[in-house]
């Protein structure tokens, strides 16, 4: 696992070192706050990968800090609470925690949830580093690199010619290319009969959609051409 910044936002000074010494104890830079406040002061001046933040704390507690910092920043939050109760475990997720930890709490499940979603974000990152080459709308995945075709993640096999235009759709998701178009930077040719582009789109679908009539993703444009659509 790379090295990773943990921020520790707990206004108990006393438990504030104990997480510190345990989590440096493993290899983590451990960062520490006394309130929302600082907490958030911190995560602006460092890169931070994860948050363990008290829900009761002065000035600005664990919750309203929580709403702040997903503003801005994706990495995992847990949440720490003296606590019991259902309502305190479902408002902090629902306002974008990922894990919620009752005091009192072993170090070792601590650290085992903190190793779990420090996993979980690295491997996200990633991801993201490398989708450079890899497109992906709605179900449909397409990794220029690896030259692989997926589709709700199960793979799908296209002819060389096939899979360039898809490919070449996927990269401009919205935009509609006429038939002469696809033909010529497909087959990198003067476009003469067309007719080999709509045979090709055709099967294209049969092996994308789950449904070809009402396709989901590769549609046709009458009188225009092909797109692959827009997904949310």
């Amino acid at each position: 696992m790379r090295e990773s910044n943990v921020l520790i936002v707990e206004d108990d000074k006393e438990i504030r070192e104990g997480i510190k010494i345990y989590l440096q104890s493993q290899g983590y830079r451990v960062f520490q706050a006394a309130d929302g406040i600082e907490g958030l002061q911190i995560i602006e001046e460092e890169d931070i990968h994860l948050a363990i933040v008290d829900i009761m704390m002065p000035r600005m507690d664990g919750i309203r800090m929580t709403i702040k910092l997903r503003e801005n920043h994706d990495f995992p939050v847990l949440m720490l609470s003296a606590k019991s109760e259902e309502t305190d475990k479902v408002m902090g997720l629902n306002i974008g925690a990922d894990d919620y930890i009752t005091k009192p709490f072993t170090p070792m499940e601590l650290l085992a949830r903190v190793n779990s979603h420090l996993r979980r974000y690295w491997r996200f990152m990633e991801r993201l580093e490398t989708k450079d080459h890899v497109y992906v709308i709605g179900g449909l995945e397409i990794n220029e690199e690896t030259v692989e075709v997926s589709v709700d993640g199960i793979p799908v096999k296209l002819t060389p010619i096939e899979y360039k235009i898809l490919l070449l759709l996927a990269k401009n998701p919205g935009r509609v290319f006429s038939a002469e178009e696809i033909y010529e930077r497909v087959w990198n040719e003067r476009a003469i009969n067309t007719d080999t582009v709509m045979v090709h789109v055709r099967r294209i679908r049969e092996k994308i959609e789950l449904n070809p009539k009402e396709p989901k993703y590769l549609k046709v444009v009458w009188g225009v051409g092909y797109k692959i659509e827009k997904q949310p």
